[in-house]
């Protein structure tokens, strides 16, 4: 008998982990004991977090991340094809969303094994419900280019897509959202609109959507912040 691959969520921050996962979730998580992680010692602080007692000497981990030789991956699911239950953990957020659990997701369908999403928050679909923009037709562009010109030629398609109706959503990382929105005020129409949600879920999180030209006018300071855009 095999077991199963949960795919975990994991907070966007901060230490209130019982307001954003179900408590079913929480009782899966620390029944685990195997783990695929993008980043082993997030993985840890968070499992710490959900239980101070959690046996993290006693699990085993597997770290997959950009710099993972895609030939070890195939060894990552022996422990479920044994009959033990492994999770997929983020850094933060849905697993398979900006990061490469995809790939043990696609080898897990391949060999038979039973996939189980839970649920938890995601950044994207948080922002998205939240900005007033299409929620039937949209599109996740992940990051953007961080160099020029294909950040410019990433905006106008981007734009080009939001006016046939299409919501257009990115992130970006808390060092480079600054730059991006300068970019965005450079390159792209003032009438188009932008919805900027920053540190979702946290104390300390905010949304709005308002035009470009308006954003110009009040421009915000998004350095070190986690922010997700929407264009419409």
């Amino acid at each position: 008998m095999t077991g199963k691959l949960y795919l975990l969520p994991v907070t966007l921050g901060g230490d209130d982990y019982e307001q954003v996962l179900p408590s079913k979730v929480l009782e899966i998580i620390r029944s685990l004991r195997v783990f695929i992680v993008e980043d082993l010692r997030s993985a840890r602080r968070f499992l710490r977090l959900m239980d101070h007692n959690f046996p993290i000497d006693d699990s085993t981990f597997f770290v997959l991340n950009e710099h993972t030789d895609p030939r070890e991956i195939i060894g990552y699911l022996d422990p479920v094809e044994q009959g033990k239950d492994i999770g997929i953990l983020s850094e933060a957020g849905l697993p398979c969303i900006a990061d490469p659990g995809s790939l043990v997701v696609a080898l897990a369908h391949k060999k038979k094994i039973t996939v189980v999403p839970l649920t938890g928050p995601s950044s994207i679909i948080l922002a998205l419900i939240a900005s007033g923009f299409n929620g039937q037709k949209f599109t996740f562009n992940g990051y953007l280019p961080a160099k020029q010109p294909d950040l410019l030629s990433s905006l106008k398609d981007l734009e080009r897509r939001a006016s046939q109706g299409y919501t257009q959503l990115f992130m970006e990382t808390p060092y480079r959202a600054q730059k991006l929105l300068d970019s965005i005020f450079k390159y792209c129409t003032n009438d188009r609109k932008l919805c900027i949600a920053t540190n979702i879920t946290l104390p300390d999180e905010w949304i709005k959507t308002m035009t470009i030209s308006e954003w110009k006018k009040f421009p915000p300071d998004l350095k070190g912040r986690l922010v997700v855009f929407a264009l419409q």
